[in-house]
């Protein structure tokens, strides 16, 4: 194992990684280190087609030390589609989506639950719990019956409830709230300070592995471009890991010497109903204040207090990124436009990708011929409600 400590970000304390960690004493997310030199003399890109097709292909950069706690489903290594249809339309002739939809449990979420599960498992964790928005949950749950763990889900009412469904069938103890995924993590903090120990804060960025298995999002797309980084990558943003993770990788692979200097641009998508990342960013703020009455049919970015506030601005910025927010109505429409174009139908938070670039795009922000990337962070048959087939007539 490559894995050397742990860091904060904030105060800059290392942390143990051989021992359970939850957030620093600060208050901050702690990021996984490796041994990036020693890396790059055991391992080089060319070795990588030679293995299974999966994430676990990027093992000497991920925090397991025996493989025999690995849990894994099949998880990882999932289509970069070219889509020039619609790219044509809003004028990005280089337009192609990561289609996270094909993923075990139909969302990129099981990318984190499959390593955070698996370093979890190997540091000796029996039970955690996590509040969601609905796909991480179906993932941890799912996850940690493959690794014979218990798992307390706390989710909102308005959570899909295919995901419902999917942590029950995983056997998972799933707890229902009558507000949003702030109210559901109070609820699991209380559980957690009262089981004196036996149950694992498995939240947003509260141990430091989810991470690790969302960051192959980036190892993935510079693979699959032939080791060449595109010119932006935009990413629906709630609690953030996923573009926090895309930002690490890219900045260990240019360290190992895989890529070269320049990278994306990064662009954190949120909805018009719920923006602390937009608003923080474009006031030039460090943290993100609460959204007030959040709500948008992109539920999984309904995250009106994201932990990694900090963590996303500042991948924004190093990145010459931006953030963007986008009225649902424009989201649903777009959706509906891609699927008939490209014959792919996204989830809600994909399509607010697919917003994002239009405008962007018509801006000026994205340049004529600039190769973009956006990720479809879900299977659009997990949101059945944001296709209105009421029209459709009945035939004799």
């Amino acid at each position: 194992m490559y894995l050397t400590h742990l860091d904060c970000p904030r105060c800059g304390t290392e942390h143990a990684a051989e021992v359970l960690q939850n957030l620093c004493e600060c208050g901050s997310p702690l990021l996984a280190r490796y041994d990036l030199p020693a890396v790059a003399k055991a391992v080089t890109p060319e070795r990588f087609p030679l293995r299974p097709a999966d994430l676990w292909r990027y093992r000497e950069l991920l925090p397991l030390a025996d493989p025999r706690h690995v849990t894994t489903l099949g998880e990882g290594w999932t289509p970069l589609l070219r889509t020039p249809a619609y790219g044509a339309e809003i004028g990005i002739t280089d337009l192609m989506v990561k289609d996270e939809g094909l993923i075990p449990t139909g969302s990129f979420k099981a990318r984190g639950a499959a390593v955070g599960v698996s370093r979890a498992r190997e540091l000796g964790v029996e039970r955690i719990a996590m509040p969601t928005n609905g796909n991480a949950g179906s993932a941890w749950a799912t996850y940690a019956a493959r690794a014979g763990m218990g798992a307390t889900i706390v989710m909102p009412l308005d959570a899909p409830s295919i995901c419902r469904r999917e942590c029950v069938a995983a056997g998972a103890d799933l707890r229902l709230v009558d507000g949003l995924i702030s109210d559901a993590g109070r609820r699991v903090a209380e559980l957690i300070a009262a089981s004196n120990g036996s149950i694992f804060d498995a939240g947003t960025l509260r141990e430091p592995y989810r991470l690790e298995g969302k960051k192959t999002m980036g190892y993935e797309i510079v693979e699959q471009l032939g080791w060449q980084a595109p010119d932006v990558i935009i990413y629906p943003t709630g609690g953030g890991v996923g573009l926090i993770g895309i930002h690490k990788a890219l900045h260990e692979l240019r360290e190992l010497g895989w890529i070269g200097d320049k990278l994306p641009r990064l662009v954190a998508v949120q909805s018009t109903g719920c923006a602390p990342i937009v608003r923080a960013f474009a006031a030039g703020e460090d943290r993100a204040q609460p959204w007030v009455d959040a709500h948008t049919v992109a539920f999984g970015i309904t995250v009106p207090t994201p932990l990694g506030d900090e963590l996303i601005l500042a991948a924004l910025r190093e990145s010459s990124g931006t953030a963007v927010a986008v009225d649902d109505a424009e989201i649903l429409a777009d959706l509906r436009d891609f699927a008939a174009r490209e014959g792919l139908l996204l989830c809600p938070e994909g399509a607010a990708c697919l917003t994002a670039a239009r405008h962007l795009r018509a801006g000026g922000w994205i340049r004529a011929g600039e190769r973009v990337v956006v990720l479809n962070t879900g299977a659009g048959l997990k949101y059945p409600d944001t296709v209105d087939v009421s029209g459709v007539p009945l035939m004799g």
